[in-house]
């Protein structure tokens, strides 16, 4: 019996790809090449389902041009990479890794928010470059952590696992702005507290963003928003790129109209706008907010099983869509 075809657009595990193997014909991208649209379009025209990332979109010309194409995996919890209703209406089911980065992406999230209010990568390019000579009272001093007020924009898992950590951990008092209020119940269980968008900015000293990019995410954080927040204050952002306007970022930091920023995440990463990267007062990490080996394992091994479930049994463990045209 012929095995369907599948293409892995990235690199992953080598067990995880010899598992695949035994279930489809796999072309691979071990050597991580990357591709213009063009290319990533013409690249899926074999294939029936494909293990991706957030750097392959799936959107409505792509599928047009593929209409073979039964299911994409996305191997990240965020799918801004997918058009969900063009998927939906072409019959492709679209998977993603919730719950199993949760943590793992909230314990970042909580080192980088202590690693940009305690000043850790400025001081430490000030030892590197052989420039501490003396102990000082002022010197790096930073903001407080503990017993201070965190506002968290988007409360979902993630969100929430942060939340968490700020009130039963470090004592904070944990203000949320989100699309939709939490229960009672859950706001009980994170001690969070809901308030607008406008209060939380101006209250907040430390802004953490954990809100899914979309459309009417797009630039939540912008010139205006930082403007209604402290000069003392900090901002956090592990959710997507383009959630912040980066250049607009780059100028607060740099008039010091905000106190510092931390950026796992950037507007047309790889790429990173260069004003940011002139400013000492920003920590700057490489979309490394999942990246345990656990958990990166975790997510590479649920994207192979929703293409093992939905191309071998037609059940999908994650789906973001219910389809009913190109059935397994």
């Amino acid at each position: 019996m012929t095995k369907p075809k599948i293409l892995v657009a990235c690199p992953v595990f080598d067990d995880v790809l010899a598992q695949l193997r035994e279930h489809f014909e796999v072309t691979d991208n071990q050597a991580d090449a990357s591709w213009t649209p063009d290319v990533w379009a013409e690249r899926l025209q074999p294939f029936v389902g494909a293990l991706t990332t957030g750097a392959n979109p799936v959107n409505a010309q792509v599928l047009a041009r593929n209409p073979q194409l039964r299911i994409v995996a996305n191997m990240a919890v965020g799918y801004n990479n997918f058009d969900v209703p063009a998927m939906t209406a072409a019959g492709v089911v679209a998977t993603n890794t919730p719950d199993v980065l949760t943590e793992t992406t909230a314990d970042f999230g909580f080192a980088l928010l202590m690693a940009t209010a305690r000043r850790m990568a400025e001081s430490e390019h000030f030892l590197r470059a052989g420039l501490w000579k003396s102990w000082r009272y002022d010197m790096f001093a930073g903001a407080e952590v503990h017993g201070s007020t965190l506002g968290i924009i988007g409360m979902g898992r993630i969100g929430q696992g942060i939340a968490r950590r700020a009130a039963h951990g470090f004592g904070m008092d944990v203000i949320y702005h989100n699309r939709s209020r939490l229960s009672a119940e859950l706001e009980a269980e994170c001690k969070a507290r809901y308030v607008s968008k406008q209060e939380l900015l101006k209250t907040a000293d430390h802004v953490m963003l954990v809100v899914p990019y979309s459309a009417e995410s797009h630039h939540t954080i912008g010139a205006a928003e930082l403007a209604q927040m402290k000069p003392t204050a900090t901002l956090v952002n592990i959710a997507r790129g383009g959630i912040v306007d980066d250049a607009a970022l780059a100028k607060a930091l740099a008039a010091r109209q905000i106190a510092a920023a931390g950026l796992d995440v950037f507007e047309g990463e790889p790429s990173v706008h260069p004003d940011l990267l002139q400013v000492p007062n920003v920590v700057l990490t490489p979309h490394i907010a999942s990246a345990t080996v656990k958990t990166r394992r975790a997510m590479a091994q649920l994207a192979a099983d929703n293409l093992i479930g939905f191309l071998t049994r037609g059940e999908a463990l994650t789906p973001l869509n219910t389809v009913t045209g190109r059935a397994a």
